[in-house]
């Protein structure tokens, strides 16, 4: 059976780009970079049948004058002749999902279509288009394994538990609960990134010469922030996987000079964290790491940032969120401010480069802006990224806020636009915290 699983375009919804001063839009993200690691693992799922990944993203990236998305999936559709389609859902790219299912459906009404990813597991009823035909929510390779062994035997889908079907118009949730998975560890599949050689050029970040993957050393997050998603996917749950397996897979990416940790946080088992540190340097592993460090972690436990920065460890995604106690606390941060200036002072004396992040939220007034503005200025690292406080579907802080809501466009749920009501004049909120992109230390983007 023929398989076609396709990562749609990213949305270019960007008020902060657009309204900011010209000096700082360099620096402004316009694009999220990184292979599908979800879709290559479900590839991975399905490695018997005769599968093609599609990275949409990278083919744009790699040939900017691509035609439109319809064009696209259907010239796709038509050279693979696929009898199930796959898509992979985050919220900002929601509408391109449907945009690539209708697409499909078009060419071929009896192409299975199948949607899964993030926004599949928190709102899976969003999925009311008739263009889908399965969701699949949750850790779902073996789902979707058999989803497909379905398909291709003729079958019924209503005798696979934890799914919604489009049935009569309507989304029918199949009775029972989905097997166990355990996605970590004892079911780990390893990504299949030989789909993607076409578009491993563009898989770079900055000026850096050399491509970067993703790698995960865990899943879901010890950790509550209300305006996190990540842990609500995993219900509070965590799960670390084993140093071997990670070993295997470090040793397998050699066209990847550049590993990215792709986890809400690298470091919550200190002693894993050690013990795979000491496995790499024992293995020979050359790579450059970035991580997603928390600070306090960092302000607490140096001894650990120093093993970490010998074994390849270059760059630090940090998220700061904010300069004000007080909003820490209300975002369930359970990390005060100076720790963020501790932080800081033991990356950098470790050689570490910062990407320090802040959430703006929309009832900043110039005040407020002012005063982060000096905080950040008395605080400059290397790489610093602004974006708006959104409420997510599937947080806390979308439940504690959505009737304040006034923009229901899922395109711009991508941090870069605020969705509700701003104290200041919509145009200028946007623009000041573009303005704060210029305060950083290093001239180069990340």
């Amino acid at each position: 059976m023929k398989i076609l699983l396709i990562n749609p375009p990213r949305s270019p919804e960007n008020n902060i780009l657009k309204f900011a001063p010209e000096e700082a839009k360099r620096f402004i993200h316009k694009k999220l970079i990184g292979p599908p690691l979800g879709l290559l693992t479900i590839a991975a799922a399905v490695k018997d049948h005769d599968v093609t990944v599609f990275d949409t993203k990278g083919e744009y990236d790699l040939v900017p004058e691509t035609p439109e998305l319809s064009i696209l999936v259907r010239l796709l559709v038509e050279k693979h002749q696929p009898d199930l389609v796959g898509v992979t859902v985050i919220t900002s790219e929601f509408d391109f999902c449907i945009d690539i299912c209708r697409a499909v459906k078009k060419v071929n009404p009896a192409i299975l279509t199948v949607a899964g990813g993030l926004h599949a597991t928190l709102c899976p009823n969003d999925f009311t288009d008739p263009s889908f035909d399965i969701i699949i929510p949750g850790q779902c390779p073996h789902i979707f394994r058999e989803v497909a062994r379905v398909r291709e035997a003729g079958g019924s889908f209503d005798n696979i538990p934890g799914i919604l079907i489009h049935s009569g118009g309507t989304l029918k949730k199949t009775a029972g609960k989905a097997a166990p998975w355990d996605t970590a560890d004892a079911d780990y599949l390893m990504p299949d990134r030989n789909h993607l050689k076409r578009w491993i050029a563009t898989y770079k970040v900055g000026n850096s010469p050399y491509p970067s993957t993703y790698v995960f050393t865990s899943l879901g997050c010890p950790y509550k922030c209300t305006f996190c998603s990540i842990w609500t996917q995993f219900k509070g749950k965590y799960y670390q996987r084993t140093v071997e397996s990670l070993i295997t897979e470090l040793k397998s990416i050699d066209e990847y000079p550049v590993v990215r940790f792709a986890d809400a946080n690298t470091v919550v088992d200190e002693s894993f964290m050690l013990e795979l540190f000491k496995r790499i340097e024992e293995e020979g592993i050359r790579k450059t790491f970035v991580m997603d460090i928390r600070a306090d972690i960092a302000a607490n436990k140096p001894g650990i940032i120093e093993k970490l920065a010998r074994g390849g460890l270059k760059v630090v995604i940090c998220g700061f969120e904010s300069f004000r106690d007080e909003e820490l606390k209300k975002y369930h941060k359970d990390s005060p401010a100076i720790d963020n200036q501790e932080a800081v002072r033991v990356f950098e004396q470790n050689g570490i480069m910062v990407r320090g992040n802040y959430v703006v939220p929309p009832d900043y007034n110039l005040d407020d802006f002012a005063a982060l503005a000096e905080y950040a200025d008395r605080n400059r690292v290397v790489y610093a990224g602004y974006t708006v406080l959104t409420p997510m579907p599937g947080t806390i802080y979308y439940q504690q806020v959505k009737d304040q809501i006034i923009d229901h466009n899922y395109r711009k749920y991508n941090f870069f636009n605020s969705v509700m009501r701003t104290t200041l004049p919509h145009d200028e909120f946007h623009a000041r915290i573009g303005s704060l992109w210029l305060i950083k230390k290093g001239t180069d983007v990340i």
